[in-house]
């Protein structure tokens, strides 16, 4: 290594270690001034001499990238996320739950839950790669130009770090940066932002990575994901994040007993009005990662682990009318009209009033003085009505007769809140917004195609269902209010691409009650084309995994209408994928149709998610808990003993990970 380039490292090597310990450690070693002056150097030799450089380099977090389209990518690793809790009986019963699927004393971490924008950063060799957005959990945007800018993540690790991890964490907006943001925007005579949390979230979406460098966002770091990082407990792995150069909060500790969570949460409860950031609760994790892996996953959360929100803030604002909306299964929604009120960092001005019941329960009254506040601090919703001050001559809310948009009579069915309106294919309300699900992100994705353009295109009579969309011309769209010549192409062009979107987002995108994206993917897999479940009976139906009477119904229900049935013939004759690929069903059989398994232990040859794939792959089901109806128990070093003593008291066999392996070769 010649001189100039071992000047460059030097330099490189010393502005990280003061970078991390003003950023990360808040403790500076090192004036402002003599900082840049340093970068500044750095900056200068890097320019002169190009060949030395390099994407870690601390110059590089000054941004300049010019970012017009982020990359939509895959996350290697779902980003779930959390069920919530209010009460202390909530965490109770949750650590009943899990008790009963883990052996063991259990003790759990209790961090506190920071409110900003969910980010995931991927390292490998020590270096960062990628910077992915939570999205919808299953996919996100690369923003790693913007997420360099941060100071407080490390470009470059140190220490004893796996060969490739990814780390989880919340991008946040400190308080005292928020507001010296504001100042300068109100100098200016620009908007102020409305709350830190939103601040952060736009920020890295901004396509220029200078302006967001400008930005005194950090980068707060609480979950490690990966294989073989060679870490037994979160509280460790916390601890190992900060060894390599994360900033970790400080405030994690370890409790022994839900009573021990209570006291932290308490404390906190208190106490977080003294923090530099918005927090708003605390997540509790049962510590130990094997009893993680034994816990499992429910299709949205974690089992091992609870957000307890502390309690929202709440407001009392008038209530100036109830409308109805009409969704696009037909369920109508009745809504509150609010004198706009700030709650929570927001202008709220509407609240959901669920149903006909809630209204009566409350007896919520046009013209009433309400409480509102935000449920989890995301939804407004009125918890009552100050009776003091009602008018004297108010009248009480009569629920609506007929539907507001096409006059037809509601109708509601027994054991059910809500009320509907049975016109599905005359209310328009309900076409645009079945076409307005099947266009969406999670389901067929269509590129140019939005929400306001598909209303367009209904009143304008171009498409009255989604199997329309596929007949669409250029010259048709072309004519339509902000519809330019490239628009025009996209839309058309996202439209046939969409064609390529695998079966059980289709299935998902078909819009039929209570099949989600998890039934849709249970019920793609079982029986692996769009023919096969319209002929499939009710009693079948409910015999696939996770799928119960309702459902069924709905299923038979939707295949049992004549129109959906020419909407879908339309589908396939433009070509949409109405059955899985080949390369989908590849490696998949039914050697284990029919078995209920329970996976438990530690395993050597796979790893447990792999072994529960191969379950899934060959049929299988798996469950979480021993019963009578297990078929048998694969079993890993580790195995807790009360599970080994339901299964020898229920006669339920349990075999080795060799043994499992050979019946699926």
């Amino acid at each position: 290594m010649n001189t100039i380039e071992q000047h460059i490292q030097n330099l490189r090597t010393e502005l990280r270690e003061h970078n991390y310990n003003y950023y990360v450690l808040d403790n500076a070693t090192i004036s402002d001034y003599d900082f840049d002056i340093k970068l500044k150097e750095l900056q200068a030799m890097e320019e002169k001499h190009p060949e030395f450089f390099d994407t870690t380099s601390p110059t590089q977090r000054v941004g300049g990238t010019v970012t017009k389209n982020f990359e939509t990518i895959p996350h290697e690793h779902r980003m779930y996320s959390l069920d919530n809790s209010y009460s202390k009986e909530d965490l109770q019963d949750w650590e009943t739950r899990i008790k009963k699927l883990v052996d063991g004393v259990i003790e759990y971490t209790c961090e506190l839950k920071y409110d900003g924008a969910s980010i995931s950063l991927t390292y490998e060799k020590g270096h960062l790669i990628k910077a992915v957005t939570r999205g919808d959990g299953f996919q996100g945007d690369n923003v790693i130009a913007n997420i360099k800018t941060i100071k407080s993540v490390p470009l470059q690790l140190k220490g004893d770090f796996p060969d490739k991890f990814d780390i989880r964490g919340e991008i946040v907006l400190p308080f005292e940066g928020f507001i010296k943001m504001n100042e300068e925007r109100i100098e200016i005579g620009e908007e102020p932002y409305r709350n830190p949390r939103n601040t952060a979230s736009g920020s890295l979406k901004l396509q220029d990575s200078s302006e967001v460098a400008k930005r005194p966002l950090e980068c707060l770091l609480y979950n490690l994901t990966g294989s073989n990082l060679g870490i037994s407990t979160q509280m460790e792995s916390l601890e190992k994040a900060r060894q390599w150069g994360f900033k970790v909060p400080s405030a994690a500790t370890l409790a022994n007993s839900i009573d021990a969570v209570l006291e932290f949460i308490d404390y906190w409860n208190t106490h977080r009005h003294d923090l530099p950031y918005e927090t708003d609760g605390v997540v509790v994790k049962v510590n130990n990662l094997q009893q993680q892996e034994e816990l499992g996953y429910t299709a949205k959360s974690p089992r091992w682990a609870m957000a307890y929100k502390f309690k929202a803030e709440q407001v009392s604002t008038k209530l100036n009318s109830i409308t109805y909306q009409v969704g696009r299964t037909g369920a109508i929604t009745p809504v509150a009209n609010l004198e706009p009120v700030e709650l929570a960092g927001t202008t709220v001005k509407r609240a959901s009033l669920h149903n006909a019941d809630q209204i009566k329960k409350l007896d919520i009254r046009v013209g009433d003085v309400v409480y509102v506040e935000k449920g989890g601090e995301i939804i407004p919703k009125i918890l009552g009505v100050d009776l003091d001050k009602r008018p004297i001559h108010s009248e009480p809310t009569r629920y609506i007769t007929h539907c507001p948009e096409c006059k037809t009579e509601l109708v509601r069915q027994e054991g059910e809140a809500q009320h509907y309106c049975p016109n599905y294919n005359g209310c328009r309300p309900q076409i645009i917004g079945r076409i307005q699900h099947f266009i969406s992100r999670k389901a067929m994705d269509i590129e140019g195609l939005g929400g306001e353009t598909v209303a367009l295109l209904v009143n304008e009579g171009l498409i009255s269902n989604y199997s329309d969309l596929y007949e669409l011309t250029k010259d048709q769209v072309i004519p339509l209010e902000r519809m330019a010549e490239k628009s025009a192409d996209n839309l058309i062009q996202g439209i046939e691409q969409s064609k390529n979107i695998p079966f059980e987002r289709v299935l998902y995108a078909l819009g039929i009650r209570y099949v989600g994206e998890t039934v849709a993917k249970k019920l793609a897999k079982h029986y692996k084309s769009i023919d096969a479940i319209a002929n499939a009976t009710e009693e079948a139906l409910v015999n696939v995994d996770e799928i119960g009477i309702k459902i069924a119904q709905s299923v038979r229900t939707f295949f049992s209408l004549e129109a959906n049935v020419f909407i879908l013939n339309k589908l396939k004759r433009f070509g949409v994928n109405l059955e899985m690929s080949a390369e989908k069903l590849k490696g998949q059989t039914e050697k284990l149709l029919g078995d209920i398994i329970v996976v438990s232990g530690v395993f050597e040859t796979v790893s447990r998610n792999e072994l529960k794939k191969l379950i899934e792959d060959n049929g299988g089901k798996i469950s979480s808990s021993i019963s009578s109806k297990t078929s048998y128990i694969v079993a890993g070093d580790n195995m807790g003993p009360s599970k080994k003593d339901k299964a020898e008291k229920l006669g339920v066999v349990i075999i080795s990970e060799k043994e499992f392996l050979q019946k699926t070769q």
